[in-house]
């Protein structure tokens, strides 16, 4: 690597000398440094050390950073290079199986197999597949290994395979923890020490991960974001990651939080002041006095959720409370040293003379404040006090209900939009009123379902909290609200109280650290007295792994349409996303999901209504049993310390015996099994040559799907469960595989057969062509003049199929805020294998928009202040998209054709900022041009 600002110099740590590319020596050129955020020295030390004379890093590119302007807008190229990748099971499979069928396309192209392995360290945490089966028992985590072991056997033989393949790979694996916790407590290492041309360099620890939840690691000054993993896949492969500088927002953090407020209510505040304040594509970096006092797992949790608050990172600087924490969780003293003396060196460090760099813009926030909250039904940003959640579920109940045709009266009320008035009495005599009030207060709405559990009936109404999961990497990291989860478990055991017999209760911890703590601590057994029983380490519930309901609960909900709840300690709760069965989804945290168990209703106020009564029949209120931080922190104090991390993470590769008894083959191509369900060779690379076909105008394309705003990742992806009756549940039957082993659409993300078949297949979806009905499904148009009432209804994967054999090219149109959510690689490739050639949206979510990207799908923009219903578009015309001149262009012209020849034209913006992006089209995808360069090396060297 060059130095052309002849800035290298050394540090000794541990008596060896360590090369670094030293920011003070260049502050002595570009005198601006001093007062970058934490973040942006970070970006420039990274260019700096990559500078490889313009071919991805330049000395302007250094120059553009080193002189950032706060108040510009994100419009410079730079090419970012991450120091590792990680990855969870869910993504990281697909990732490998493209790795794989890479690997065979390479020696198509004339290349060698050997040629595609991770260039930088990439690290998979099996953490997605464990699904939540068995419950409430003693044996539910052994149970549910079992069949997580059963059902994913092909998956994880593949990752076997993986393992041993690949140089640069490692895996953890199931039953070990959630990836973003085990990144944070054992695989981070905050500043790396690698040999560098032969010398030993360190440099800040960075990193991509095919999780939006990444973030999380932002918490101890490591930078790094969530990418799909086709991003993840280029970096792998030493493939830097084209990126705009951004903006960075600086929130300032004042005062203390105050008694009986959470980590999980401060970041439910951040997410609405983030949310509010609009910091998409943007950094956030926190800063203030409040950091003095505010402990490393509470940061974690505040970085975790930057996804949620839409920002590329949400970063924290490298302090004391840093050095604190890799000591408590274990990291040798050696690496600890390295982190210390590397932030010194430079100016890194924080401390409370550190003064307030330059912002983009700022918040503040006094922590003393926050008030105990959720957020909900369906968006990380929708705060609710808690003392204001009784009332903002009536709200949202009589949102939820406005198309029920009868009232809670018993009244007939006709669906105007075309329910006969004989489906409407039918509908309307099923209700079943409770005026009663043996709550102590009157529910929002009075229907219930009478459900029969352990041969006892129980009234299921509006709100019963199905589901109650202490899950997720928010807050299962965070000791704290763990603790304060058992306290007050134990606290409603010793006065009798439990969770309702309609709950679905689970604990999931993100680490075996801790189960270790909790068992300690005998909090562990409080929670299983109130129902919480370990079901497994991994992201369950948050992800969608929730498991089925009991019957009689899903056919009670059925029964009279029930607004069933669920109350969760994660970070998502996209429609659909928890539970089909589940319409309002509440974030909370751990403490508040065992107290909503106990009430097993979210329509309460539990500021002033009981939770229960004792076993003296007295009343039981959420005060009475709610822990005080003194107890908490004494608790933290004395039960957790370092040996407990270096005792769960001193064999973390090793795995069960189950895990080591599966076998792999031992080759460099994998032996695709063309029976397998799980694992296929993908077709992206089928018919490759060395020449791309460059970025072509769109001629005669149909409209897929029509969709509105905010249009999520869980929509477009497959995740959750297969409906038997859809695209991917008749392929899997097709092919002996019983509906009881269909497992989720996210343990098949290894077969594009399957995936492809569940894009757009999400039950809550709404293409608006199909007036009003959710779910996937389109219209399929014959010919070039049809209007909406000549389209055939059909699923969108079945329509795109048929455009497919008519060789007619599609497109999909959106709303405002398309592709927000995960960062789900699938949402972009089932896009493509659908046949889709370009997405034309009001405005995209950063990570859908790259990885639509990095799979040769065109992004497209209406112009300000326009969209689909600007120009009448009901989904029924033909479009062509033309001006495009091989992506150089910044805009295009949109020729809309209706049934009757008459047109509309228009501009529309063309979305790839970097030219790097429009080689990554012209090529067909990243994969695709990185395949080229590859086969042409190996084609020069021979």
């Amino acid at each position: 690597m060059s130095d052309i600002f002849d800035v290298k110099d050394t540090i000794s740590v541990d008596g060896k000398e360590h090369a670094y590319y030293s920011l003070p020596k260049l502050t002595q050129t570009y005198g601006n440094i001093s007062k970058l955020p934490f973040c942006m020295k970070i970006v420039l030390e990274n260019l700096l050390r990559n500078e490889d004379g313009g071919q991805s890093v330049g000395e302007n590119h250094i120059e553009a950073v080193a002189n950032w302007d706060a108040g510009a807008e994100a419009s410079k190229e730079i090419a970012f290079m991450p120091a590792r990748v990680v990855l969870q099971d869910f993504t990281g499979v697909p990732s490998v199986v493209d790795l794989a069928a890479m690997r065979d396309a390479v020696v198509e192209l004339g290349g060698k197999a050997e040629q595609i392995n991770p260039f930088i360290p990439s690290e998979l945490v099996v953490d997605h597949s464990v699904q939540v089966d068995a419950y409430g028992r003693e044996d539910a985590l052994d149970l549910n290994e079992k069949i997580e072991f059963k059902r994913n056997n092909e998956r994880y033989e593949f990752l076997h395979w993986g393992r041993n393949a690949f140089e640069n790979f490692v895996v953890v694996p199931p039953a070990t923890g959630i990836v973003h916790q085990v990144n944070l407590e054992y695989l981070a290492r905050v500043v790396m020490a690698a040999e560098v041309e032969g010398e030993l360099t360190a440099y800040p620890d960075t990193v991509f991960g095919t999780d939006s939840h990444t973030t999380m690691i932002n918490g101890i000054g490591v930078l790094g974001w969530g990418v799909g993993g086709i991003e993840a896949e280029a970096a792998m492969l030493g493939q830097p990651s084209s990126m705009l500088i951004p903006q960075v927002v600086g929130f300032e953090l004042k005062g203390k939080l105050t008694e009986g407020v959470t980590a999980t209510d401060l970041v439910l505040r951040v997410v609405e002041m983030l949310r509010a304040h609009g910091v998409v594509g943007k950094f956030v970096e926190f800063y203030g006095e409040g950091l003095h006092s505010m402990p490393l797992a509470d940061r974690a949790t505040i970085a975790n959720m930057s996804p949620e608050y839409g920002a590329t990172c949400g970063i924290f600087p490298i302090d004391q409370m840093a050095i604190d924490y890799l000591r408590l969780s274990g990291r040798d003293e050696a690496q600890i040293e390295l982190v210390e003396k590397y932030a010194k060196a430079q100016g890194l460090w924080h401390d409370a003379d550190t003064p307030a760099a330059t912002y983009s813009s700022k918040l503040e926030l006094d922590l003393s404040s926050v008030q105990p909250a959720l957020a909900g039904p369906n968006l990380p940003q929708q705060r609710i006090n808690l003392s204001d959640m009784h009332e903002k579920f009536g709200e949202t109940l009589e949102k939820m209900n406005k198309d029920r045709k009868s009232e809670v009266e018993g009244k007939i009320r006709f669906d105007q939009e075309g329910g006969e008035q004989e489906q409407a009495e039918h509908l309307a005599a099923k209700p079943k009123i409770d005026d009663s009030q043996d709550d102590g207060y009157q529910p929002a709405n009075g229907v219930f379902s009478t459900v029969s559990i352990d041969e006892k009936d129980h009234k299921l109404r509006d709100g019963s909290v199905v589901i109650a999961a202490i899950t997720s990497c928010t807050n299962t990291s965070n000791p704290a609200v763990m603790i304060g989860a058992g306290l007050v478990a134990k606290k409603a055991a010793a006065k009798g109280l439990k969770a309702k017999p309609w709950v679905k209760t689970s604990l999931a911890p993100g680490s075996k650290v801790v189960t270790d703590y909790l068992e300690k601590t005998k909090l562990m057994d409080e929670l299983e007295k109130t129902g919480f029983y370990l079901v497994g380490y991994g992201c369950t519930t948050c992800i969608g792994n929730s498991g089925p309901l009991l019957e009689s609960i899903e056919k009670g909900i059925e029964e009279n349409d029930l607004v069933a709840a669920a109350v969760l300690s994660g970070n998502r709760n996209f429609e659909g996303r928890i539970h089909s069965h589940v319409k309002a989804s509440y974030l909370a945290s751990p403490p508040l999901v065992v107290a909503y168990a106990l009430a097993g209703t979210v329509d309460i106020d539990m500021t002033t209504h009981p939770l229960g009564q004792d076993q003296d029949g007295n009343d039981v209120f959420l005060k009475d049993i709610w822990p005080t931080s003194e107890e908490i922190n004494e608790l933290i104090a004395n039960n957790i310390d370092a040996d407990m991390f270096r005792k769960n993470y001193g064999e973390v590769f090793d795995g069960s015996a189950a895990w080591n008894a599966i076998s792999s083959a031992d080759s460099q191509l994998y032996p695709w099994d063309e029976e397998s369900t799980y694992i296929k060779n993908p077709p992206f690379f089928d018919g490759m040559t060395m020449e791309p076909e460059g970025i072509l105008d769109i001629e005669g394309a149909r409209i897929l799907g029509l969709f509105g705003d905010s249009i999520t990742t869980d929509h477009i992806s497959p995740a959750g469960n297969i409906d038997p009756n859809s695209p991917a549940g008749k392929y899997l039957q097709e092919r002996g595989v019983m509906e009881a082993d269909f497992n989720s659409y996210g343990s098949r993300r290894g077969n594009d057969a399957v995936m492809t078949r569940g894009t757009f297949a999400n039950i809550r979806i709404k293409n608006t062509m199909m007036n009003g009905k959710e779910g996937g499904y389109t219209y399929y148009f014959q010919g070039d003049t049809a209007t909406l009432a000549d389209g055939e209804a059909m699923a969108i994967y079945d329509a795109a199929m048929k455009y497919k054999e008519d060789k007619r090219p599609l497109v999909v149109l959106g709303g405002a805020e398309y592709g927000s959510g995960s960062s789900r690689d699938w949402a972009a490739k089932g896009t493509i294998l659908l046949g889709v050639k370009a997405v034309l949206t009001s405005s995209f979510e950063r990570i859908h928009r790259s990885n639509l990207v990095g799979m040769g799908v065109l992004p497209l923009t209406f112009k300000d202040g326009e969209n689909a219903e600007t120009y009448n578009l009901d989904g029924s015309e033909v479009l062509s998209i033309t001006g495009l001149d091989n992506g150089e262009s910044r805009v295009a012209t949109v020729t809309a054709t209706r049934a009757d020849g008459a047109t509309e034209s228009f501009e529309v913006n063309v979305m790839l900022q970097t030219p790097k992006e429009r080689e990554y089209v012209r090529h067909g995808g990243v994969l695709h041009y990185v395949l080229r360069q590859l086969a042409s090396e190996s084609k020069n060297a021979a």
